[in-house]
């Protein structure tokens, strides 16, 4: 993510053991932790979710009420963060069959640091895409909204001004640039002032 602004995250990890939170927290650069919590169990982690949004969840396999992989696949479903599984090793082929179709990324352990710190910083770049990807969807969904407003005032130009589709158009445009205003603003004022 160089050259890009960094994106905040706010990282939950859930482990039984304490180290890892750690490992995690030296894993990406300060700047990009925004805050940082910790559950020593499902439950917790649950709890957690529920009552507020996180971008990364790390989860340590197993939890001492159940693996975690169970954590994991509800998360995915819940929201959009992304998601860490750590297991032992004999079991990260069935994990990863398992739980890949989800999103979820699966590492072995025992691992080395330097792979741990990959897996985070390959999290954050799939969190600053999603990020991305919402702010387009807003951005279209504004931009549809705008068209909806526009269309409605030049209809109501052509059927209360008797000007073609053409003319109520430039009209909007014209009036915008005038006033210094978006066509939005325009249109949405043609449509008020009919209704009064």
């Amino acid at each position: 993510m160089s050259g890009e602004e960094q994106m905040q995250h706010s990282i939950l990890a859930v482990s039984g053991e304490k180290k890892i939170f750690t490992l995690i927290r030296r894993s990406l650069q300060n700047n990009c932790v925004m805050s940082f919590e910790s559950a020593d169990n499902a439950a917790g982690a649950r709890r957690s979710i529920l009552e507020r949004y996180y971008t990364l969840v790390v989860i340590n396999c197993p939890l001492a009420d159940e693996s975690g992989v169970e954590l994991a696949i509800d998360t995915a479903n819940q929201c959009s963060a992304s998601i860490l599984l750590i297991v032992p090793g004999d079991v990260y082929t069935a994990t990863l069959e398992r739980v890949t179709d989800y999103g979820i990324l699966v590492i072995d352990k025992p691992f080395p640091v330097y792979r741990l710190g990959h897996a985070m910083r390959f999290l954050s770049a799939h969190q600053s895409r999603l990020k991305k990807l919402e702010q387009k969807v807003e951005s279209l969904k504004d931009k549809m909204q705008e068209i909806r407003v526009v269309d409605k005032a030049k209809f109501l130009l052509v059927e209360r001004e008797h000007m073609t589709e053409d003319e109520a158009h430039r009209y909007i445009g014209k009036q915008a640039m005038n006033h210094g205003v978006s066509r939005l603003r325009i249109a949405q004022q043609i449509l008020d002032d009919e209704q009064t």
